[in-house]
């Protein structure tokens, strides 16, 4: 189910923080390229398989990989002892 997720900006952004564009814009971490609004990283993301690219698949892998992450980290605090 997580895998069907829909892709947020907040996504996208938090991608983009690991590898700074050093010119204005954001840059797709599946295909490196780079756009000049969020929004246009966005529309890119969602019809990226019309362009042949496969960048929806990347990012919806990419965050199906922080939601696991996400839920181990809570499930690791709920068994930790309490202090």
């Amino acid at each position: 189910a997580g895998s069907r997720a829909s892709i947020t900006i907040r996504d996208i952004l938090a991608a983009s923080q690991w590898y700074p564009v050093p010119q204005c814009g954001y840059k797709c971490m599946s295909c490196c390229r780079v756009f000049p609004m969020l929004w246009s990283l966005k529309i890119h993301i969602q019809h990226s398989s019309q362009e042949g690219y496969s960048c929806k698949v990347y990012y919806r892998r990419l965050k199906a990989l922080w939601e696991k992450e996400h839920k181990e980290h809570k499930e690791q605090e709920a068994a930790a002892p309490r202090a």
